[in-house]
């Protein structure tokens, strides 16, 4: 018998601010993130019962973007309609953003101040990130011979070609790798016990929105050379695109935005490191590299419009896609194109690991062993990431002024 409790509803302004909490103190990444939702919104608050927040986990590990925003964006969507999935993304993403801006606008003062030492263990810290996150991920989603073949050959295959369409062919690839030969995958169906909040033709017309302005922002912006219009496809295209969370937005980011010439690896690097000490999503670094371009008057402007772009994606698919979740996740073919692209996921961030991460972080050979010890707090010592970032930092200011 499965264990359904009553659904307990909340207000918009409730969920903003149990979320605003999360923001504030859920260190640790995507996977830390979903055990502090787990403990706040089923054991504490009593939103949904286990079995419906496992068939969340599920539904944001199909689909593209921030796993977390995105399980918080369908906890607010069913306790307060769209209203509280808007809250939640706020909630989560506040405190994570505002500092990432702050970082962006001030970085030249502070290298001026102190040199910038601070800033290769900045990146040291944030390769043993990536490393780790590849070690993890590749435990889970490419075992067997079939994903761990997918998951080697995305990882050649992308450090000789390195570039977006790449990419996205790798992942369509492995979908359909995936479709062919691992349909057999067992499921657990487990049933949603919470009241939809959203009717099929919305859903319908959020899909449509999503498509829409996947193919329109880009052709938008070339047509009336509007830089806004620019930031806003590149980055929506970004948050279309990742499958795997926060990690892999790193490759598709890098060649997106220093292929443009939009910042430097030097910088791109620093600031990924700076958001591993911080709560709250990953994907709050499009607020640092919005903020770096200088839109409008001040920074302000163009990391608000990469932040809302990035994250657009999400919002609409989860409130497209969780009236048909149900009858979806039981299908043979979308199981194995799920665990298909997966696997190619694996290899993105391996070549992302390579090049630009470690290409563009040692230096000299002392740096590997730098990134090994890293890499050693991190898994065997188990450290929490944000401390790690903050002793190689402080580390490195000290010794490489």
């Amino acid at each position: 018998m499965y264990d359904v409790p009553p659904t307990r509803t909340a207000t918009a302004l409730e969920v903003f601010l149990a979320f605003l909490r999360q923001g504030l103190t859920a260190f640790g990444g995507p996977a830390a993130h979903v055990g502090y939702f787990r403990r706040d919104f089923v054991e504490k608050r009593g939103w949904l019962s286990e079995s419906a927040f496992a068939d969340l986990v599920a539904l944001c590990h199909f689909l593209p973007g921030p796993s977390s925003s995105q399980m918080g964006m369908a906890i607010g969507l069913r306790q307060a309609g769209l209203a509280g999935a808007l809250a939640a993304f706020a909630g989560f993403t506040l405190p994570a953003a505002t500092a990432m801006i702050a970082f962006a606008l001030f970085i030249p003062d502070i290298t001026a101040r102190i040199g910038d030492g601070w800033l290769h263990g900045l990146k040291i810290a944030a390769a043993a990130v990536v490393l780790q996150a590849v070690f993890q991920m590749a435990r889970t989603l490419a075992v067997g011979p079939v994903r761990a073949g997918l998951a080697i050959g995305a990882t050649l295959g992308l450090i000789v070609t390195q570039n977006p369409v790449a990419q996205i062919a790798a992942l369509a690839a492995g979908g359909l790798f995936g479709v062919a030969m691992l349909r057999g995958l067992p499921i657990d169906p487990t049933p949603d016990d919470a009241a939809h909040t959203v009717d099929t033709r919305s859903a319908i017309f959020a899909l449509g929105l999503f498509i829409l302005l996947l193919i329109g922002l880009p052709v938008a912006a070339s047509a009336l050379a509007n830089p806004g219009l620019g930031l806003s496809s590149v980055f929506y295209r970004t948050g279309a695109m990742v499958f795997g969370g926060g990690h892999v937005v790193l490759p598709l980011l890098e060649r997106e935005v220093v292929d443009r010439r939009w910042l430097d690896q030097h910088s791109f690097l620093a600031g990924y490191g700076v958001m591993q000490a911080l709560p709250g999503p990953l994907f709050s670094f499009a607020g640092y590299v919005g903020a770096l371009q200088r839109y409008g008057p001040n920074g302000i402007v163009g990391g608000l419009i990469a932040l809302f772009s990035i994250f657009l994606p999400s919002l609409l698919l989860i409130t497209g896609v969780l009236p048909f979740w149900d009858r979806l996740k039981r299908e043979a073919w979308a199981r194995g194109a799920v665990a298909g692209i997966g696997a190619t996921v694996v290899g993105l961030l391996a070549a992302a690991l390579w090049d630009p991460v470690l290409m563009a972080t040692v230096r000299r050979p002392a740096d590997w062993a730098l990134v090994a010890a890293a890499f050693v707090f991190l898994q065997v010592a188990k450290l929490p990431p944000w401390l790690v970032v903050v002793g190689f930092a402080v580390a490195t200011a000290v010794f490489l002024p």
